[in-house]
């Protein structure tokens, strides 16, 4: 779908190792073109885009965290990995700061070329310790699901080490928006299954969700570590966060 579009619906998380533990919740993200950000704030009584608002975007929580443009950010994510083609359209989709919160477990950048072939998605990761990664992906398949591979970079959960890999399938952004993600090493450990149905985001949607939700995305970062302590509980193990430094950006493959 084109234009500002409002992605809602539910996460779940699956634990496959011992001890065994799922959960899920609702949520919502945000999905709009990098170059109509201004644009959409200018249209709308609620979003904001750099500045204080109920909703919006701050170009500091994402990208190169200091402020800057997130377009230049990307476009010499792909030039450098050989993909500078598909930085004609970038679509980013994203749980926008409510109440002037934000944090995001994951964002999408959906990169495409002049005639609006999506060619890579950039996966961008946080941890709740601070830290980003960002997996680039190439996009090979012209229709179907999209699958694709990367090795872990970036220590997420203290309940998992940083052995393994993981595997993306899902869908294009279109009316509905389904992705699995798998995380494996020897064995399947641990999967995430999204699975949001799209609306425009027009103001009056974008009160509905505020009213529906209006701390979401404090809840997403509470609900993380409520479902972690829980786990510790019964006996996972705690790993510590390794003190190497991580890549700004890593390259995966298409499957």
């Amino acid at each position: 779908m084109s234009g500002a579009t409002i992605y809602a619906g539910s996460v779940g998380h699956v634990r496959y190792t011992t001890p065994r533990h799922k959960f899920a919740y609702r949520l919502w993200m945000l999905a709009l073109d990098l170059d109509d950000l201004d644009g959409l704030a200018r249209r709308s009584a609620i979003f904001r885009h750099n500045r204080p608002g109920l909703i919006g975007i701050n170009d500091r929580d994402h990208g190169p965290r200091d402020g800057s443009a997130l377009r230049p950010w990307v476009e010499a994510a792909l030039a450098e990995n050989g993909l500078a083609a598909f930085g004609a359209r970038i679509r980013f989709m994203t749980i926008p700061r409510i109440l002037g919160y934000a944090f995001n477990p994951i964002s999408f950048y959906f990169c495409a070329d002049a005639d609006g072939r999506l060619g890579a998605v950039l996966h961008q990761v946080k941890n709740t310790f601070g830290d980003q990664v960002g997996y680039l992906i190439p996009v090979t398949a012209a229709s179907g699901l999209i699958r694709q591979r990367v090795a872990k970079a970036m220590h997420v959960s203290p309940l998992f080490d940083m052995q393994g890999q993981y595997d993306f399938t899902f869908t294009r952004l279109e009316r509905r928006f389904r992705m699995s993600i798998r995380y494996g090493a020897a064995e399947r450990r641990m999967s995430a299954v999204m699975a949001l149905d799209a609306t425009p985001a027009t103001d009056r949607a974008l009160f509905g969700q505020l009213a529906r939700m209006p701390l979401m995305a404090a809840k997403v970062i509470a609900a993380i570590h409520w479902e972690a302590i829980k786990t510790l509980v019964r006996g996972a193990k705690f790993h510590r966060e390794p003190k190497d430094s991580h890549p700004t950006i890593v390259r995966g493959d298409a499957v």
